[in-house]
């Protein structure tokens, strides 16, 4: 259900940015083109054997003065102490040990996370096996040697890395409360938003430990029904984190938005939509989930009878690769139309769970393809066989067809638009397969 979380800490130049290439494998490439999140390379989908995780790069520090990169590493492990299920602690065999792999070894080892230490750059296991021996004087366990550039020792790494993936509970499995991410920027409000719908609801808070991490996960009952928000409060070291406030955002919406059914992207009606919203929006459209768009503040904005339209027009605009997403405009300080958010969760939750008969939805497909002609490529046209639904959350269609390099791109946006004039599924995401079938 939830996917664990490995970060990867370490100094400038001992391979980090290699050793994640190399775990993510071509996944990058397979979403280079999700709208400005994955080519930051903040953050991947990756697996090994039979287990899939998350994997975060915490954040590259090139800085002149030692003093600062010092303090920048400390940062960099809360970051990963904070999210991760498992810590990858890179250090290079090359260089030695130095002063601020022994102060994070420190912070690290007080954390009880599980922190696997990687030593980087063993490109001839006879050779430097002295030299790595001497990182077990950081006292967090047995070095495991790997060459990043070469693969060398990566298999024993993860191997070791999955030995401390959190194992999924019965109770978690059984768990049916909806949950609940609310992401988007620093300072939009997203803790007043949830202590507005607490307030309101007069609900007795249940601190729930995280099932994967130790963030705190907050229950709010409304209209009889229970709902689990993720903390997602943000930065807790505002001070000390100036330059990494937007990568140390993506991270927390990442781990907030794996564990979720709805997302709440919360936009600041004073300052508009950024790209940076764009980003943190894309990581809830690119694992499907359920997306409420709250525009907040909306009390301090001056309005004429075409402000709505002119916001809602930019939204589109820059998040022009989720228009299925709900749009509304509150204000968590007063409490403006925050008592409708539980109603469009509601919505949405159905919408992203939505199934549809084959044989109604083969109907649907059938009148598109007699209103729109499939395309054609050189004397030869696209033939659409059928259609089912192959699973929920998000709605996942599978389209047999006689080929699929004449299923163009703009013939799918096509066919789920049909398909939503018909069905609706506001707030959720479409994902469309398409396989061939010879022989037809």
């Amino acid at each position: 259900m939830n996917k664990p979380v490995v970060a990867v800490v370490g100094r400038p130049n001992v391979g980090k940015s290699t050793l994640f290439n190399v775990l993510a494998g071509e996944r990058i490439a397979i979403v280079k083109d999700t709208p400005g999140v994955t080519r930051d390379r903040i953050y991947a989908d990756a697996s090994w054997l039979d287990r899939e995780f998350t994997l975060i790069d915490t954040g590259g520090i090139e800085p002149d003065s030692k003093d600062i990169i010092l303090s920048q590493m400390r940062e960099q492990a809360q970051i990963a102490i904070d999210t991760a299920d498992v810590i990858l602690f890179l250090t290079d065999v090359r260089q030695g040990l130095v002063d601020a792999d022994e102060k994070v070894a420190d912070l690290l080892r007080r954390s009880g996370k599980p922190v696997i230490l990687v030593v980087n750059k063993v490109d001839n296991f006879d050779k430097f096996m002295p030299d790595v021996y001497e990182f077990y004087n950081l006292g967090i366990g047995e070095p495991h040697p790997v060459s990043a550039s070469s693969m060398l020792g990566i298999g024993d790494m993860l191997d070791e890395a999955v030995r401390h993936f959190p194992e999924q509970t019965d109770g978690e499995q059984e768990d049916g409360r909806p949950r609940i991410a609310v992401i988007g920027k620093p300072n939009v409000g997203k803790s007043s938003l949830v202590n507005r719908l607490l307030g309101e609801n007069r609900v007795i808070v249940s601190e729930i430990a995280g099932t994967t991490r130790d963030a705190i996960d907050t229950a709010i009952r409304s209209n009889g029904e229970e709902y689990i928000f993720i903390d997602t409060a943000g930065l807790r070291r505002k001070s000390k984190i100036k330059e990494d406030l937007e990568r140390y955002s993506i991270i927390r919406a990442v781990t907030a938005v794996e564990r979720a059914d709805v997302v709440i992207l919360m936009i600041d009606a004073t300052e508009g939509v950024t790209e940076q919203d764009a980003k943190i929006a894309g990581i809830a459209h690119e694992r499907g989930k359920g997306i409420l768009i709250a525009v907040n503040k909306w009390d301090a904005i001056e309005k004429d009878n075409k402000t709505v339209a002119r916001h809602t027009e930019d939204i589109r605009r820059v998040l022009s690769f989720m228009p299925y997403a709900e749009i509304m405009f509150i204000s968590a300080r007063t409490g403006q139309r925050t008592g409708k958010i539980f109603e469009m969760i509601d919505m949405v939750i159905a919408n992203n769970a939505m199934r549809i008969a084959t044989g109604v939805l083969n109907e649907i497909v059938s009148e598109a393809v007699a209103m729109q002609q499939p395309p054609s490529d050189k004397g030869k046209r696209l033939k659409i066989y059928y259609a089912t639904q192959a699973g929920v959350k998000p709605p996942t269609f599978v389209v047999f067809v006689n080929d699929k390099k004449l299923m163009h791109f703009s013939y799918v946006r096509y066919l789920e638009n049909r398909i939503r004039e018909a069905f609706g599924f506001r707030g959720t995401s479409l994902k469309f397969i398409i396989r061939e079938r010879k022989g037809e």
